[in-house]
């Protein structure tokens, strides 16, 4: 199976402040990874490390065995490492369709020129199947900032992916869903995942959709990762359960996860 992301010896610090220490992790191709952990236990840090946004202080971050360490987000996405953040980065007063001809635009370097059309007949279709791809496309023609939570969510992973990525980094992707509506936004996003063959890692809080969708689980805890298992067993881990979940929390029947 391909290696797809090694990490050894991640550190960052903040000043006197330690955020990430000794974090030593591997991604195979095809994985699903759930990062879970209280706020402030190093989960957004490590993400922002990995795609870029921030450097590390030490460690070795390498993707398709190439390191990432110190390229800025641009670069790191166009090797096809992407990421979605929790609070959806669109264009608000954009309809869905133009949103998505932006991010192509923007992905193939190309249409955003002073002579070079945005819109072309081949790119448009594009956008359309992207769209179809994550069930907007009832939303094609509608503003962004008058779409529904779970449905803008929908558009901002359908922006980060348009490069068909071989490993994409959804931060919280539940976070402000409804409990009605979040199996099935989940049950969207892992699809359209799965039809492009991208692995899949994502900061979530929800353990119910941690025990669904999730093959394996790493648990932070103060800038370190104190669990690296499978769902069921990081489940019944004493520290995750310390430290993460609580001991009340009581995990549903499933044999390693990822069972959507």
């Amino acid at each position: 199976m391909t290696r797809v992301l090694e990490v050894h010896d991640l550190e960052k610090n903040f000043g006197g402040v330690v955020a990430a220490h000794n974090i030593n992790v591997s991604v195979d191709n095809g994985e699903t990874i759930g990062i879970i952990g209280a706020n402030g236990a190093g989960k957004t840090t490590f993400v922002n490390m990995v795609t870029g946004y921030l450097k590390p202080s030490g460690g070795r971050i390498e993707f398709m065995g190439k390191s990432v360490v110190g390229l800025p987000p641009r670069d790191v996405t166009k090797l096809g490492l992407c990421r979605s953040f929790q609070v959806p980065q669109v264009f608000l007063s954009e309809s869905v369709f133009d949103n998505m001809l932006v991010a192509y635009g923007i992905a193939e370097r190309a249409g955003l020129g002073l002579f070079t059309p945005l819109h072309t007949d081949e790119r448009a279709a594009r956008v359309d199947a992207q769209l179809k791809r994550y069930q907007i496309d009832d939303y094609r023609d509608v503003a962004a900032s008058a779409l529904p939570q779970g449905v803008r969510k929908l558009l901002d992973i359908a922006m980060a992916t348009v490069r068909s990525p071989k490993l994409v980094m959804l931060d919280e992707p539940t976070s402000g869903i409804s409990v009605e509506e979040k199996f099935g936004l989940m049950d969207i996003i892992m699809q359209a995942l799965r039809e492009e063959e991208t692995t899949v890692m994502f900061i979530e809080h929800d353990m119910e959709i941690v025990e669904r969708f999730v093959d394996r689980v790493w648990a932070f805890y103060q800038g370190e990762i104190i669990c690296d298992a499978t769902t069921a067993e990081a489940m019944k881990d004493e520290k995750v359960r310390e430290f993460v979940i609580g001991q009340e929390y009581h995990p549903a029947h499933v044999e390693g996860g990822a069972h959507a």
